[in-house]
């Protein structure tokens, strides 16, 4: 008989899709019971702009994961992205109290790695270690139980806009919802899809999403890079409607349907059927046309990506190449401008972990969902790391104290 200890739901808002999954946290890992989508009518580029109809999209999106998992949906773990998200190194150093490093010890230095200078209309999100250095020995991973008298940390610190995390937590509140965690929607998305091979030999996790790009990169098993990028698969149905003079909502379904990120591969004599603006008849257009608009432009997002991976000085270090996920990589091809573009090996990620129901969400697109259902388990260890919305000045006050207690007494 199987183990079970509890069901977690995940709250992916992006761009274009609200995606609410629920999973049943077994010995099998994860086994999804539950799956509801509504379409995003309140972000642009990731971030929040209309309260109302994000409400109604959360809403609908539960309701369909309710009805089919036979279960009510009160507590999720949501992910958050878009272009206000930032990542800087930081360092921190404590003295090791007794002799031997402990989970205390391990706290403090972390607390002093984020204890950086930030705007007031930023925040933490996450404090992800990178290495641990005990007096002149480095590259530690597990420092707890080495003795020592010098701890130090080498972090991450991925911040986010206040007002960003603010309006999430305002629109999950109107929806009936208790959101337990905050994650980065590229870090679920990394912790779902790559494997630890990867993340030692070097890694770029490229999330090509509706209004945003974002950009992880693991190296020696650590997050070294995250950025967000103003460009995705909208920008594309964008530059479909205005060359093809067709409705944006009939520009996203033949780029979905018909679209090729290269065009050379498409026959000229391929015709389709465009939809026209207001009440003219429909035209035949080439196919070739539709992917001579696409190539450019995603062109244009891998070079932007090749960019920022030159601007982490990591870009030599990426032996486990690239993977790319989100809706927008379902486009045909879209590896292969990517492998041209980078010059790295490139695959496609999808989702692993999951044990039921599989084929539900065994999609590039469901890669943040499954790896907030991880987060919300306390599977995913590279991800759940700090839970920085979980507790304010009073919540960290008070864990402060509980381990002063605990190392004295």
């Amino acid at each position: 008989m199987r183990k079970r200890t509890g069901m977690v739901a995940a709250l992916d808002l992006g761009t274009a899709k609200t995606c609410v999954v629920v999973g049943e946290v077994s010995d099998r890992g994860i086994e999804v019971c539950g799956l509801g989508e509504a379409p995003s009518r309140g972000l642009r580029k990731g971030v929040i702009v209309h309260v109302e109809s994000t409400v109604q999209a959360i809403r609908k999106a539960v309701a369909e994961a309710e009805q089919m998992a036979g279960c009510e949906i009160r507590h999720v773990t949501a992910s958050i992205g878009g272009a206000h998200i930032r990542g800087l190194a930081s360092h921190g150093v404590v003295a090791v109290r007794n002799g031997e490093v402990s989970a205390g010890d391990l706290s403090r230095v972390l607390d002093a790695a984020r204890a950086v200078a930030l705007p007031a209309d930023r925040e933490v999100l996450h404090v992800l270690p990178q290495e641990y250095i005990i007096d002149d020995q480095d590259g530690l991973r597990e420092p707890i139980g080495i003795a020592g008298v010098r701890l130090e940390a080498k972090v991450h610190i991925v911040t986010s806009q206040v007002a960003a995390a603010q309006n999430l937590m305002k629109c999950c509140k109107q929806a009936g919802l208790v959101v337990d965690d905050v994650v980065l929607g590229a870090l679920a998305s990394a912790d779902a899809i790559l494997t630890a091979e990867e993340k030692d030999l070097g890694v770029a996790l490229v999330d090509v999403g509706a209004g945003t790009t974002d950009v992880v990169i693991f190296h020696g098993g650590a997050v070294r890079h995250t950025a967000s990028l103003p460009l995705g698969g909208q920008h594309l149905t964008n530059d479909i409607a205005a060359g093809l003079r067709t409705p944006t909502a009939e520009a996203e379904k033949i780029k979905q349907r018909f679209g090729c990120a290269r065009a050379a591969v498409v026959e000229r004599h391929v015709e389709i059927e465009v939809p026209s603006v207001g009440d003219r008849d429909p035209r035949v257009l080439s196919r070739h046309i539709l992917c001579e608009i696409i190539e450019p432009r995603v062109e244009e997002v891998f070079q932007l990506v090749a960019r920022e991976i030159i601007r982490s000085g990591y870009e030599e270090v990426l032996a486990s190449g690239i993977v790319l996920v989100g809706g927008t990589v379902l486009l045909d091809r879209i590896a292969d401008v990517a492998e041209q573009v980078l010059r790295l090996p490139v695959r496609i990620g999808v989702p692993h972990h999951v044990s039921a129901l599989a084929d539900l969400v065994a999609s590039p697109i469901h890669a943040t969902s499954i790896g907030l259902l991880l987060a919300g388990s306390n599977g995913g260890k590279p991800v759940r790391l700090h839970a920085a919305r979980a507790d304010g000045l009073l919540g960290r006050v008070r864990h402060r104290m509980e381990e002063w207690l605990r190392d004295f007494f």
